[in-house]
């Protein structure tokens, strides 16, 4: 059965092939390590395949190098790429020259040596080729017989693998376009070179929609695939992400179907309080979260939100630009940033600025929720002229914050968040669901991704002041991809 491992010794080399510097390839905290090379496989050994592949999500320091921050491998980089990207976040509180690709990024005026894209690249593909790896396992017939894994579990953590693959080549396409297609482990250099070439996106989106059909089919229909582990993705994680996927590829009816069929699982809800689905006295507990990353203080090897080392560092804080989007008096800002104390609560996981500077924090990553998903659905009731459908989705959005009691204790006076009024002016009703995506999700990563497939980036960043061109609608490919590869990984247009 020794065959069955060429997939553990290839992923080190591609990690090698992937990452900037030979230095910032150490052995991937909470893979198989190489004295298990010769060893029979376990349950164990499957399911710790399968639960290393989430790591890559996380937002804790250092999980791949060691404080490489020019690399961009500090932390994962969705706030970068999307936050600070959108001009929703500033890098810091107080401008100054410490890490100042970041600032590069912000204002567009980057090169493909910048740290971010190496980043966010490394993350995804890592969790890409432990996902493969996983997968060789769940899928070969010897392996799951001779440990007696039950079928259940078995498609259970196959249904999760399909599930992340997917997610990380979302992620990826979105930010790059075309980039190699990798579903299986690899087993030589030579391998990891021959598939060191890019495909068409559409070809990424196909692989996307094929992973999240199977995932589909094999998760059980229940909120939690495993109750003592509610932060695996569920079945209703994969159908918001089928959603997802239809809504960036401007699919209305699709997305609307999807959405629906999410709705009839009755799993989630809008919770009351708008902050209850980043409370940390609440996670898994409350109605509305989809999918999150679980962190956890004090594990070993660590599992914390290192994203509240950072602010407690002054990284992290709104742009004007951001704070002026919000209504009068709704309830929503504070929760999300409270300026005078310099706190970000969404993060904190708290309104009180617990955590903060806390590199092991408990504060989870939330990817999905339902109100996300609700305006997925508003947009698409729009696009197809469903119009009194998609204003009452976003008068609902409104109702809840609205309603929230506020961070504060005050009162929220009469007349906040008005209600939207009845129209059939689809480009009115477009402005309202942009602007209230805005307000709902901010500091949520999805910011920049909204204003590119919107189509209005450069209109809006330019009118900030950024240099943002035509090109800046894919982010590059990092130099160093391109460069080890020796062209066969292609550079995007005008980098």
């Amino acid at each position: 059965m020794k065959t069955i491992y060429k997939g553990i010794i290839a992923i080190f080399f591609f990690a090698a092939l992937v990452s900037c510097d030979d230095e910032l390839s150490p052995e991937p905290i909470g893979l198989l390590t190489m004295d298990q090379v010769d060893t029979s496989p376990t349950i164990s050994t499957l399911e710790s395949s399968v639960s290393s592949s989430y790591q890559l999500l996380s937002s804790t320091l250092n999980l791949v190098g060691d404080w490489q921050w020019d690399d961009g491998t500090v932390t994962r980089n969705d706030f970068i790429l999307q936050d600070i990207a959108s001009s929703d976040m500033n890098k810091k509180w107080n401008p100054d020259g410490d890490q100042a690709w970041m600032d590069e990024l912000s204002a567009f005026n980057f090169t493909a040596d910048n740290g971010a894209f190496n980043g966010i690249w490394l993350y995804d593909y890592e969790g890409i080729n432990r996902i493969n790896l996983a997968m060789s396992y769940l899928t070969n017939t010897e392996v799951t017989q001779s440990i007696g894994i039950s079928d259940a579990r078995k498609n259970q953590l196959l249904g999760e693998s399909y599930f992340l693959r997917a997610f990380y080549y979302f992620d990826l396409v979105n930010n790059f376009g075309d980039v190699p297609l990798l579903t299986e482990p690899l087993e030589s250099f030579s391998q990891a070179f021959d598939v060191a070439v890019r495909v068409p996106a559409n070809e990424i989106w196909a692989q996307i929609n094929s992973d999240l059909s199977a995932a589909k089919e094999l998760l059980p229909n229940s909120k939690y695939p495993s109750p003592a582990e509610p932060w695996r993705a569920s079945k209703g994680a994969v159908i918001a992400l089928q959603a997802k996927a239809a809504l960036f590829n401007e699919d209305w009816t699709s997305v609307i179907a999807f959405v629906n069929e999410l709705e009839s699982l009755g799993f989630y809800s809008l919770n009351a309080n708008y902050f209850d689905s980043f409370d940390v006295n609440k996670e898994f507990s409350d109605n509305e979260v989809i999918f999150a990353y679980d962190h956890i203080s004090d594990q070993n090897p660590r599992k914390g939100n290192g994203l509240c080392a950072l602010i407690g560092w002054g990284f992290i804080a709104p742009t004007d630009n951001f704070i002026n989007a919000f209504e009068p008096n709704d309830p929503r800002l504070l929760y999300t940033v409270d300026v005078p104390n310099q706190n970000v609560s969404k993060l904190l996981g708290n309104t009180v600025g617990e955590n903060k500077g806390n590199d092991d924090a408990p504060s989870n990553k939330i990817f999905i929720r339902f109100a996300d998903v609700l305006l997925w659905k508003a947009e698409s009731l729009n696009e197809t002229g469903d119009y009194d459908g998609a204003i009452a989705i976003i008068n609902q959005i409104r109702e809840r914050a609205r309603t929230t009691p506020t961070a504060d204790g005050s009162t929220t006076p009469s007349g906040t968040l008005a209600v939207r009024p009845s129209s059939t002016d689809a480009a009115q009703i477009k402005d309202w669901l942009m602007h209230e995506r805005r307000v709902e999700l901010g500091f949520e990563s999805q910011r920049f991704n909204d204003l590119k497939r919107w189509g209005i980036a450069k209109s809006f960043l330019t009118g900030l002041g950024k240099n943002f061109q035509d090109k800046n609608y894919l982010y590059p490919i990092p130099q160093g991809e391109v460069d080890k590869s020796g062209g066969t990984i292609t550079q995007n247009p005008g980098y």
